[in-house]
């Protein structure tokens, strides 16, 4: 059986069948995923036997292992992040912001991989926007203004002690393991408009999860212009909502998309494991 790649509905992702990703792939059908990847920008095994080595594997055949500086670890896994929601939790949803992951980093990741474990019947879609299309989309005027400004990225929000999953969310009892620092203050600047290194796309690149500002611009006018922005970054056109099923494994784009967890699964344990794949530069 030869590989099979099927579109989504939406006008980015793809299902791809005919892989056992349980045993080590050649160096050609390796660089005929990495085409995929690119071209789809988000790719889904279903039904994928994989355990945490074969993950690891997988993960290794897109890059290097990235750097995820606030979660934890599974045990004999450090790249490996358990992400995790207890039927009986009442935090709120981790991740449900649509964001690229990490973008605060100096090198911000290329790529994450996702395999699900544990799956409720119904809810815990991801959902994805297209951020070149959402480039694409912008009126003239818009895009010029996009193409000048510099986005200040940091992790503040989320990952401080008094964050957003400090010790007070931390309290109400969130199954995963996510360890706050002050090292989340950390800003890092990047350009609004983000040149994908491989594909030559441009794309917009920011997230109301990490995006602090833009540069030459105050408080109030970065917030106006963050949403302004974010009615073409997450418009209905450029969005793919995926739905899990067990032994499926994910693999997205961090360059070109964005991506949010939702919920509407309350009562029902959610695990999924998840590398991250770094990036060689910004």
């Amino acid at each position: 059986m030869g590989l099979h790649v099927e579109n989504t509905d939406a006008s980015f992702g793809a299902f791809v069948t005919g892989v056992d990703l349980s045993k080590d792939l050649s160096s050609d059908l390796v660089a005929e995923l990495r085409v995929l990847w690119l071209k789809h920008k988000v790719l889904a095994f279903p039904e994928q036997e994989m355990n945490d080595r074969d993950l690891e594997r997988f993960s290794l055949y897109f890059g290097e292992f990235g750097e995820d500086p606030f979660l934890g670890h599974i045990e004999g896994h450090e790249n490996i992040a358990a992400i995790q929601r207890n039927a009986d939790e009442t935090t709120p949803i981790f991740a449900e912001n649509l964001h690229s992951d990490w973008s605060f980093l100096d090198v911000p990741p290329a790529g994450t991989c996702l395999f699900g474990i544990i799956i409720p019947p119904s809810g815990g879609n991801t959902l994805f926007a297209d951020q070149v299309a959402a480039y694409e989309n912008l009126p003239d005027n818009l895009r010029g203004q996009a193409d000048s400004l510099v986005a200040i990225h940091s992790a503040k929000k989320g990952y401080a002690p008094d964050g957003k999953f400090g010790a007070a969310d931390k309290a109400k009892g969130r199954s995963m393991n996510i360890i706050t620092s002050e090292s989340a203050s950390k800003q890092t600047q990047h350009p609004f408009v983000r040149t994908h290194h491989e594909t030559g796309q441009e794309a917009l690149f920011s997230s109301a999860a990490y995006v602090q500002g833009f540069v030459g611009f105050d408080q109030q006018e970065s917030e106006q212009l963050l949403a302004t922005f974010y009615e073409y970054q997450s418009a209905e056109e450029v969005l793919y909502s995926h739905k899990w099923s067990a032994n499926m494994l994910l693999i997205w784009d961090n360059r070109s998309l964005l991506h949010a967890a939702t919920g509407g699964y309350d009562g029902y344990d959610r695990l999924l494991h998840r590398t991250t794949i770094a990036d060689t530069r910004f």
